[in-house]
Formats: structure tokens, C-alpha cells, sequence
């Protein structure tokens, strides 16, 4: 559905304007390319605050310790 979106999206702004459909369409896969490092940034946060959150959590989780969802009380 987003495809099908951004498509007729385009289409609308070639009809009011060509020459900034034509600039989107060129400009769209290098701004593509330059925010790939960006991604792999944030894919390396993502992954090091998981780590970090299970080393932190492990003693926890050998005691057993397993939160307020199974409806003890405390």
C-alpha cells in the first residue's frame, strides 16, 4: 500500500511539476546511499545496548527472577 502511495504521489507532482519529479527520481537513490551508513550506525547501537542489557540482566535471570507477569505477589 505504501508503494502504491509513493507512486501516485509521484505521479501527481510530474503532472504540477515535472522538472521536481525528475529532480525526486535522480535525487532519491543517493540520499538512498548516503544515509546507509547512518543505518549501520544505528544497527551497531541496537545491537550494543542489547548485549550490554543481557550481561546486565544475567544474574537475574540465574536466580530465576522472572518480573510482575506471573501474578505473585511481592
Amino acid at each position: 500500500m505504501k508503494a502504491l502511495l509513493v507512486i501516485v504521489g509521484w505521479c501527481l507532482l510530474l503532472v504540477l511539476c515535472w522538472p521536481l519529479a525528475l529532480l525526486a527520481i535522480v535525487l532519491w537513490p543517493l540520499l538512498w546511499l548516503l544515509s546507509l551508513p547512518f543505518r549501520v550506525v544505528a544497527i551497531t547501537f541496537d545491537a550494543m545496548f542489547a548485549l550490554l542489557r543481557a550481561v546486565l540482566f544475567l544474574p537475574a535471570r540465574l536466580f530465576g527472577y522472572r518480573g510482575s507477569s506471573t501474578g505473585r505477589p511481592s
